[in-house]
């Protein structure tokens, strides 16, 4: 928990702990502090479980206020929670958190498996609201709030840990925002997950999604690892559909996608994920399957993630039928398309896939 002596803290000139690397914490920490900064790093993994008590190790008093003077761990805190249970029993939990500037992002947690074999994914939100303005999620009927710090979107995971004893096995960014779009601090972000003195996330269990932003495509491939999962929000098989819903669509359209997807660094086993929400009379057509394949025939192994359209405050359609999805699955695989259907999961509680967000935030701002 975190010590009540830094929870009025007045936060403007200090530094966000859950937004450094062990090695950049160390580094501030010597540059700012006249002593006692030798116990960064037995202060970073206590961190990373929402801890800040530099008085437990044995540092002088004065030493221990100016790291409190220097830097400040803040959580944001619950301001709603909500839970569905299926009929095998997992539950899909969805976090409303409040962050100090009184703004809200959710996160959520997904269960993977049944039974002993059952492990979870978070996913995460990367900003307050998305001005990516995809015409079927929820959160790009916000308009872009304001992007999330580094120290933000990491104290997701702490707080998720800390406050509702939730673990995560895996780390999506699948919540609210293209996370992309706020590339710097989703880079550091993946630093710190990954930091071994810390959570130590392996690349392998996180996974990064975008509408196809560019810019930020270009930077993640920059950074070269090639064990850090990728997958692309498709939903449209041509222009002119993926313009009216996809604005991004405009500035990077199909054939440029398709481009920079087929420069992202792989791994031997390397697999591409190709996510597909299936809007009925939209685009579940034959001819629609078939361009799915053309596209991802270019991008070497692609796993196709089928997601039934889950409908939000402004319907452009109804959820499809079972028929309608087992048959769009069917020409998928005659089309020698690996698919996996997403179960849908947290519908009732708006947690599913373009359910997050709230769109009278964008009025109050």
């Amino acid at each position: 928990m975190l010590s009540p002596r830094n929870s009025t803290l007045d936060t403007r000139n200090s530094s966000d702990l859950l937004g450094l690397t062990s090695d950049q914490l160390a580094q501030a920490a010597t540059l700012a502090l006249p002593s006692g900064a030798g116990i960064a790093a037995r202060l970073y993994p206590e961190l990373m479980r929402g801890v800040f008590d530099p008085e437990a190790h044995r540092v002088s008093a004065t030493s221990a206020a100016a790291w409190r003077a220097a830097f400040h761990l803040a959580l944001p805190t619950v301001a709603r929670l909500a839970e569905e249970t299926t009929p095998d029993g997992l539950i899909t939990s969805k976090v409303v958190w409040r962050l100090h500037d009184g703004r809200e992002i959710e996160t959520v947690r997904i269960p993977m498996g049944v039974g002993a074999d059952t492990s979870y994914t978070l996913c995460l939100s990367s900003q307050v609201g998305c001005k990516m303005a995809c015409s079927f999620c929820e959160t790009g009927l916000m308009g872009l709030v304001r992007q999330l710090t580094a120290g933000e979107i990491v104290a997701q995971v702490v707080a998720a840990r800390a406050l509702l004893g939730w673990e995560a096995r895996n780390l999506v960014f699948m919540g609210m925002g293209e996370a992309l779009d706020n590339a710097d601090h989703l880079l550091q972000a993946l630093h710190i997950f990954t930091d071994k003195r810390g959570m130590h996330y392996s690349q392998e269990r996180l996974t990064i999604c975008t509408a196809g932003h560019a810019e930020g495509l270009a930077k993640l491939t920059a950074l070269g690892w090639k064990r850090l999962n990728l997958s692309i929000s498709l939903n449209a098989t041509t222009d002119a559909l993926r313009d009216s819903m996809m604005p991004v669509n405009r500035r990077t359209p199909l054939a440029s996608l398709q481009a920079l997807l087929a420069a992202y660094p792989q791994r031997r086993n390397f697999t591409l994920g190709v996510n597909y929400c299936l809007m009925p009379g939209l685009n579940d057509t034959r001819e629609d399957s078939q361009r799915i394949a053309a596209f991802c025939a270019p991008l070497g192994r692609v796993l196709i993630n089928l997601i039934p359209y889950n409908p939000g405050s402004r319907p452009l359609t109804r959820a499809p039928a079972e028929d309608e999805v087992e048959g769009f699955i069917a020409w998928l695989r005659e089309d020698g398309l690996p698919v996996r259907r997403r179960v849908t999961k947290g519908r009732s509680i708006m947690a599913a896939c373009g359910q997050l967000g709230d769109p009278s935030a964008r009025k109050a701002r």
